[in-house]
């Protein structure tokens, strides 16, 4: 990974921090490298959170949540289970942290 890509991860970790109140893990993909145990990148709402940013790779995702009346995504893969994908406010709204 280009430094510019690290930067670009840092930044993204640190602005879904700031956004639910969190705390960016320090050195998290260090540790991935280095053998020990991941522990994900950003830690808030009781939660560990790994924290994705692509150009657009997650078009079609935004599609389906562009979609009227959608307030989140229910996608589940063969013989894995339920992932719910959601806006960040409208979980902010669901555990009360509007």
């Amino acid at each position: 990974m280009g430094r510019s890509q690290k930067a670009k991860g840092s930044r993204r970790e640190r602005e879904f921090a700031r956004l639910i109140n969190g705390t960016r893990i320090p050195l998290s993909g260090a540790a991935k490298h280095a053998g020990q145990e991941h522990t994900g990148d950003v830690a808030g709402l009781g939660l560990k959170f790994e924290v994705k940013a692509r150009k657009n790779g997650f078009k079609t995702l935004y599609q389906w949540l562009d979609q009227e009346g959608i307030d989140a995504l229910a996608i589940k893969a063969d013989r894995r289970e339920w992932l719910v994908v959601l806006p960040i406010g409208k979980l902010m709204e669901l555990i009360g942290e509007e």
